[in-house]
């Protein structure tokens, strides 16, 4: 995996800077990427190269999927109102959070179990991340040691998954820090795991379990059983979900299976317990209620994601777009981020103008990982980057900073 850094694309823009959209130098990518116009064409083309039971578990939701349907649904529902003859040059996507200014509005969300759908790619999301200067969080169920992702990458934030035992999210707490993470991310919406019918059609579980089904589709699929599994196997042995706890957790592949005991028992009060013990950034995700960002903001929350974990756990939950005004209305000094459904600078751009400080994407760098490694998740930051960029101009403002409601209409 290469670095786009050793492409004309990212010489020519210096850091901070707004891309020269239209500039044919920037149109010099990698022909196998040539097709990779927006960041909806990555699932298509990673679609080819995945048994279905892997690309199922990346894409699907829960039950109807209507917590994923509503998502992309609720961008929809906001309108732009532009400005015209104003002067847009010297357009700035650069955003501060923590003391950090970063050169894109948007990083990479957590990914649990990439590297078992792309090669190590908790490694490559975390150096295209490092590369771009945007943010990256490591998941807990990733099957890379955070000690590892932190020397890739040494801004990348942690986020834990807990059970409601203090003396256990003690010692994580612990290893995460003596590690040199500044920034740690808490899970709220996963008390249990919801409910993945799509899994199940598949063949896929968790443990793996080597059925007939499962066995086809990975015959069918050479390019990920070589390139992914076995090359995983042989330069790394087998994979183990490294950072549940503050001990290594079971093989991925074995029938013992990673210790989620008692996360429905996870409360406020623990999260009390680590503001008073954690001394870098802490972040609150998964949160959805304006009752919830309050109570994150009152404990000392430093910022809070609000996210239905992409529609990944319970179905027909509000999308947390619909619900971010209220929050950033009385966010006080904390960052109000969030996720689910963004897949165009649009969108980025629309978020922000109704109040988010910041937004993360997933699926579509991880799709980005499975076609091309780190090149392949810098390709899709950059067309990103470039529609921001253009949305910016087009909009009429200079900064994603300068928008608010005013620049929105709402339809229906």
């Amino acid at each position: 995996m290469t670095s786009s850094a050793n492409t004309p694309s990212a010489a020519i823009v210096p850091p901070g800077a707004a891309p020269t959209v239209g500039n044919p130098a920037l149109k010099k990518v990698p022909r196998h990427f040539r097709d990779l116009l927006a960041l909806d064409d990555f699932e298509r083309h990673a679609r080819r190269r995945l048994p279905d039971m892997i690309y199922q578990y990346v894409a699907g939701g829960v039950e109807t999927g209507r917590g994923i349907a509503g998502n992309f649904e609720a961008y929809r529902q906001y309108t732009f109102v532009p400005r015209m003859f104003r002067d847009v040059s010297g357009r700035d996507q650069r955003t501060t959070l923590f003391g950090h200014t970063y050169h894109h509005p948007f990083g990479v969300a957590p990914l649990g179990g990439a590297s078992f759908v792309a090669y190590q790619a908790d490694i490559a999301l975390a150096k295209a991340a490092r590369a771009m200067n945007v943010p990256m969080i490591l998941s807990a169920s990733s099957l890379i040691k955070l000690e590892d992702v932190h020397a890739a990458n040494p801004d990348a934030w942690f986020q834990a998954y807990l059970a409601g035992d203090q003396p256990r999210i003690d010692r994580l707490l612990d290893r995460v820090a003596a590690a040199g993470y500044q920034t740690l991310v808490v899970t709220g919406d996963t008390p249990m795991l919801g409910n993945r019918e799509h899994n199940t059609r598949s063949g896929f579980s968790m443990p793996i379990k080597i059925t007939p089904k499962v066995a086809l589709q990975s015959a069918m699929n050479p390019r990920w059983l070589l390139g992914t599994v076995a090359q995983t196997f042989l330069r790394h042995g087998a994979p183990h979900f490294e950072n549940t706890d503050a001990e290594r957790g079971p093989p991925m592949m074995s029938s013992k299976v990673r210790n989620t005991h008692a996360r429905d028992k996870l409360n406020w009060k623990n999260v009390e317990a680590i503001r008073k013990k954690w001394r870098g950034n802490l972040v609150i995700k998964g949160l959805m209620s304006p009752e919830d960002a309050f109570i994150a903001r009152d404990l000392g929350a430093d910022a809070v994601i609000l996210s239905n974990h992409g529609g990944r756990q319970l179905d027909h939950t509000v999308p947390p777009l619909l619900t971010l005004p209220e929050i950033a209305a009385k966010k006080g000094a904390m960052k109000v981020i969030i996720d689910s459904g963004i897949r165009r600078g649009t969108d980025v751009m629309k978020a922000m103008a109704l109040g988010a400080d910041f937004v993360f994407l997933g699926r579509p760098f991880l799709y980005g990982a499975v076609i091309g490694g780190q090149a392949g998740v810098e390709h899709a930051m950059h067309i990103l980057r470039d529609e921001i960029d253009r949305d910016l101009a087009l909009i009429g403002v200079r900064t994603p900073g300068e928008l608010d409601s005013s620049y929105l209409r709402k339809t229906g």
